[in-house]
């Protein structure tokens, strides 16, 4: 827990900030103490360093602590290196490769989302899930599976009123109707979407998580839906889970 000098661990003040980054809001000392089993004392001295580096900002009134600027711009670094992209693409690769039809993995951007890579199986046509391409998250199984995920207060935020839901051709949504797709995708562990997007087309997609259990990207696999049964569309979302696993270990470590 202490170097030989007796200063706090490197390991210690990482976990510290790890906690704090899967709360909602300023924890108090004592609360991180308690949940991480440390000396209080150690605690202290930890959070002093860490707000004198910018990690933490102390906020006196409330007697909290918050994550600070400088832990703000390692997450910044973080996304500018597209972990995600340049982690997700040997996975979707492999996951092609295993069940020969086309993949992609996409991000949520408000209501929106965004696909950031994708690979086409031979023999398979285009998809209009092309990089950079952004779709209407509630009709998509992409973004189904992301909202699904989110806490249902933040779904609710997204999608406040009728004017919310993006129409696409023939296919729509309205709020009652979008609950109960979420509530079903959860029951699942996955979402579905056939023919709203691209007639004849259909896909399931799976929420990729990071530690706290936030999503951070979808996987998902489209394929013809006259040619797949039941049977094999259960066979696909038992992979598509597998991959979405080996993704996650690869974004957080386990």
């Amino acid at each position: 827990m202490a170097t030989p000098n007796g200063a706090p661990t490197v390991a210690a003040a990482l976990r510290i900030l790890s906690f704090m980054a899967a709360q909602q809001g300023p924890v108090a000392a004592a609360t991180l103490a308690r949940s991480l089993d440390l000396p209080r004392s150690s605690v202290y001295r930890l959070l002093a360093e860490l707000a004198g580096q910018g990690f933490v900002l102390h906020f006196p009134e409330a007697r909290r602590y918050g994550l600070g600027i400088a832990a703000f711009e390692l997450s910044s670094g973080y996304v500018r290196q597209e972990p995600v992209t340049r982690l997700g693409r040997p996975v979707l690769a492999a996951l092609v490769d295993r069940v020969g039809e086309s993949a992609h993995l996409a991000v949520l951007a408000g209501r929106e989302v965004v696909y950031l890579v994708e690979e086409r199986a031979p023999r398979r046509p285009a998809l209009v899930t092309d990089v950079e391409v952004r779709l209407p998250s509630h009709l998509t199984a992409s973004g189904r599976a992301l909202l699904a995920a989110l806490p249902r207060e933040q779904v609710r935020a997204l999608f406040p009123d009728p004017s919310a839901f993006t129409r696409r051709g023939a296919a729509t949504q309205t709020a009652a109707g979008l609950r109960s797709e979420l509530v079903a995708t959860r029951a699942r562990g996955y979402a579905v979407e056939d023919g709203e997007i691209t007639e004849g087309l259909a896909s399931v997609a799976v929420a990729v998580r990071d530690r706290s259990g936030w999503p951070v990207c979808s996987l998902a696999l489209t394929f013809p839906a006259g040619d797949v049964d039941e049977a094999r569309r259960s066979g696909f979302v038992e992979v598509l889970l597998r991959h979405a696993a080996d993704l996650r270990r690869r974004l957080h470590g386990g």
